[in-house]
């Protein structure tokens, strides 16, 4: 009994139980970030996205958040198969970690089919979004019953520094600018210093007038968190596969060794 348990304990497998267990360590972290951005993509900057009226961004942040508890359970699963060393448990983790890079691979494959199916017709639908954020601004801010959006839109021109979609001009056309008892210009969120009424003067030194419209940067916002997914699922993929080659070899040595 005594060498059948000293011969488990083989170098070889010390070895491959420890870098499994960094491995599970790792892909635990990275799926931990990964829905800690989704998390803070949904909460702090969800509201913005809802400007757009467009479901396409928002399950971006959906995608992430689903991902990283997937990734997190997975990497908690292969923790506790490892430290164990339970044959049963390491193939439902080599199992979880073939679905997951099966998921990406189909996920990648289809998103990069959609983009060249998309290519012509792309401009045309990002033309489309920037009309509804500007239609949103000129017709909803300051009416009764959107509250919320009149917050969003605040939020957005302070904290991206920017004021209307395309630029200052679209507040001509609001609703609430061109209102008998209103003599501002832009609301007093598109201020660099914004205080009661300071919207009545438009120029360069007081509002965001050569900074650029919202909807670019908020474009840019978006991008990041897509590159930002692009990134992370291309690292978890490796991290998919040098942990698979690490169970099954872990898989193997104990199964060689008799109980």
């Amino acid at each position: 009994m005594e060498a059948r348990r000293e011969k488990r304990q083989t170098c070889g497998t010390i070895c491959l139980k420890y870098l499994l267990f960094l491995f599970n360590i790792l892909f635990w972290l990275a799926g931990g970030a990964v829905l800690g951005v989704g998390v803070y993509t949904l909460v702090e900057k969800g509201d913005y996205i809802s400007l757009l009226n467009s479901s396409y961004y928002s399950a971006s942040a959906y995608i992430l958040i689903a991902a990283g508890v997937i990734v997190t359970v997975t990497g908690i699963i292969g923790c506790c198969a490892t430290l164990k060393e339970m044959k049963s448990l390491l193939i439902v983790y080599l199992i979880l970690l073939l679905c997951i890079f099966l998921l990406e691979l189909i996920a990648g494959v289809l998103a990069y089919i959609n983009y060249k199916e998309c290519f012509p017709f792309c401009n045309q639908l990002d033309d489309e979004l920037r009309q509804n954020l500007k239609v949103t601004m000129q017709q909803k801010y300051q009416q009764a019953g959107e509250e919320s959006i009149t917050q969003s839109v605040d939020k957005l021109q302070q904290e991206f520094k920017c004021c209307g979609s395309h630029n200052f001009s679209d507040w001509r056309d609001s609703v609430w600018i061109q209102a008998a008892e209103n003599d501002r210009l832009v609301p007093d969120s598109c201020c660099k210093t914004p205080s009661e009424l300071c919207g009545r003067r438009d120029h360069p030194s007081n509002i965001y007038k050569v900074e650029g419209g919202c909807i670019r940067k908020l474009e840019e916002f978006i991008l990041s968190q897509l590159y930002i997914l692009g990134a992370v699922g291309i690292g978890i993929a490796f991290l998919q596969l040098v942990g698979m080659m690490f169970t099954c070899c872990l898989y193997r040595n104990l199964k060689e060794d008799p109980y």
